[in-house]
């Protein structure tokens, strides 16, 4: 009888054992760094010494002058950057598994931007964007439109940037809706064809039935967008001025200038901000999934 018990016991408690390789994962390379950048965020300090100050890293951040513009261009960075890749993702994944010739190809280079580094997208297009020599505004001239200053100009700077983002990005959208689109069994086309074509086929089929694949892009694309830096400080620098700054330039500024502390401060309220967004965007998106 005991030995039944103990065997019992070590059936219940075996498949616990295999969460041990990714819970020692997620200390040694989440847990451990996020508690460290908490404490470090409260100090002055370089690579050889920490001074603990409190919370006067905190106190400096948001005292600087640019962290309210900052912080607007970000959140509208999120939200178009986030909000074109569903609008445009959903039409594009439709058209690409409708019978249209061509389709390995064009899929192939909506796609491909999505593979090429972004640090290279951002350079190749701060060349294109040049107002005297870049290519679209040597093209554009063609048709008698009068010189853009595209990244020079503070009203356009941040959405130039926007616009190649998006099209950088737009491949990974139209992947998970072309998923979605092809998981709907093909009985519903069949039946919303009978109904009424092309039009209930997208309203009634196409549109409730991909909601799943329209939360994984909402959710990915609008935390990529607010994470955004890489593109941002490739074509601008945060520039002109600070025109196109977000919350991750200028903590990667305060990092330049030497301010190790204050700018660990600006990461960990940068990781609050997404995460007081983020999670209950997460929460409402999976209600609304379980209402389906």
């Amino acid at each position: 009888m005991a030995h039944d018990q103990r065997a019992k016991s070590v059936l219940r408690t075996y498949p616990h054992w295999f969460y041990l390789p990714a819970g020692l994962l997620f200390l040694v390379f989440f847990l451990i760094p996020t508690g460290m950048s908490f404490y470090y965020s409260l100090t002055r300090w370089s690579l050889f010494d920490a001074t603990f100050i409190g919370f006067d890293n905190y106190i400096m951040f948001f005292e600087d002058p640019q962290l309210k513009l900052a912080f607007k261009n970000t959140i509208i960075y999120a939200l178009l950057t986030s909000g074109s890749k569903v609008l445009l993702g959903l039409p594009l994944a439709m058209l690409l598994t409708s019978r249209i010739k061509f389709q390995g190809f064009f899929r192939s280079v909506i796609f491909f931007p999505v593979l090429v580094s972004t640090v290279a997208v951002g350079i190749t297009f701060y060349a294109l964007m040049q107002p005297t020599t870049g290519m679209i505004n040597v093209f554009l001239r063609n048709f008698g439109v009068p010189r853009i200053d595209w990244l020079g100009d503070p009203k356009l700077a941040l959405y130039s940037v926007v616009l190649v983002d998006i099209w950088k990005g737009i491949g990974i959208a139209m992947v998970i809706f072309m998923a979605g689109i092809q998981s709907i069994p093909p009985d519903y086309f069949d039946a919303a064809k009978l109904d009424g074509g092309k039009w209930a086929e997208f309203w009634h089929v196409i549109l409730p039935l991909s909601r799943n694949a329209s939360f994984t892009v909402i959710l990915l694309s609008f935390i990529s967008g607010l994470r955004s830096f890489d593109l941002i400080w490739a074509m601008t620098h945060g520039g002109p001025g600070f025109a196109s700054d977000v919350l991750t330039s200028v903590i990667f500024k305060q990092y330049q200038a030497g301010f190790y502390g204050l700018s660990t401060a600006g990461n960990v309220v940068m990781f609050l901000l997404v995460t007081a967004i983020v999670y209950p965007l997460m929460r409402f998106l999976n209600k609304m999934e379980l209402e389906l």
